[in-house]
């Protein structure tokens, strides 16, 4: 499958992070399904959108951070999620790592970061 057939949910609560999100997958050939910068967010364009995989940051708007959101959405699909963060410290690991996520990318990244993050994890 081509990497414009794959589609990649946004999940970023800075919008200029969310928007270079956009541009660099655009960029790498893959088709951004949504973005949003909450939780609630996240669960609704899931179900809506059924993306091959989603970009997570761990802070969030509202309620839920990207760990309890990457939670409830591998309970109800089977979608790889990889975090981004740029915060890599003891207790936000030891938070996502019972989650097995596809990938981890710590920000500022690069296109070849993400090139590699999804191809390890939906290719």
């Amino acid at each position: 499958m081509a990497d414009a057939d794959k589609k990649i949910l946004i999940v970023e609560n800075d919008e200029i992070v969310s928007k270079v999100l956009e541009w660099r997958l655009t960029g790498l050939g893959y088709t951004v399904s949504g973005k949003t910068a909450t939780g609630q967010g996240a669960i609704n364009l899931t179900n809506k959108t059924r993306p091959d995989a989603i970009l997570m940051d761990i802070g969030l708007d509202g309620s839920m951070d990207g760990i309890e959101t990457a939670k409830i959405i591998q309970e109800k699909f089977n979608i790889p999620i990889i975090f981004l963060t740029a915060h890599s410290d003891t207790t936000i690991l030891e938070r996502i790592f019972p989650l097995k996520p596809a990938n981890f990318i710590t920000k500022p990244f690069t296109d070849d970061d993400l090139r590699v993050a999804l191809r390890l994890s939906i290719d």
